[in-house]
């Protein structure tokens, strides 16, 4: 009988220390974001495209001189689905539309940040009221 109250009692007063030296949460304030959440996957999609697609694509997804316009109806969503977008990252596409040649995979892009370019691309293309 005296082992587990022995026992009971090393377990409380373990708990007590682990919970006494634990990390609390900082009682200073959050820094708070200006940005809606839907701006804020439309700024982190921008710079993603900016950081890897703009050298093909151009900076407003209109084309340049190494890929075509993504900002166009071949590419609107009932044509080239989302998922067009990240299977041409994950497995690269052969020249079908346009003649700049094959795009290679890109498998250094996630999926994640795919998701934020695909949403940036999107609302390009219904800026320029392609859908």
């Amino acid at each position: 009988m005296n082992r587990k109250i022995i026992f009971v009692a090393v377990v409380v007063a373990a708990t007590a220390v682990v919970l006494f030296f634990a990390p609390r949460p900082s009682r200073l304030p959050r820094e708070v974001s200006t940005l809606s959440e839907s701006e804020f996957s439309l700024a982190k999609g921008e710079t993603l495209f900016l950081q890897n697609c703009m050298v093909c694509h151009g900076k407003d997804a209109n084309g340049a001189v190494k890929g075509p316009p993504l900002v166009h109806r071949i590419y609107e969503p009932n044509h080239h689905a989302d998922a067009a977008f990240y299977l041409a990252v994950e497995r690269g596409v052969r020249q079908h539309h346009w003649k700049f040649g094959d795009m290679k995979p890109m498998q250094f892009i996630t999926r994640k940040d795919m998701s934020f370019i695909v949403v940036y691309v999107r609302s390009l293309q219904k800026k320029a009221g392609i859908f």
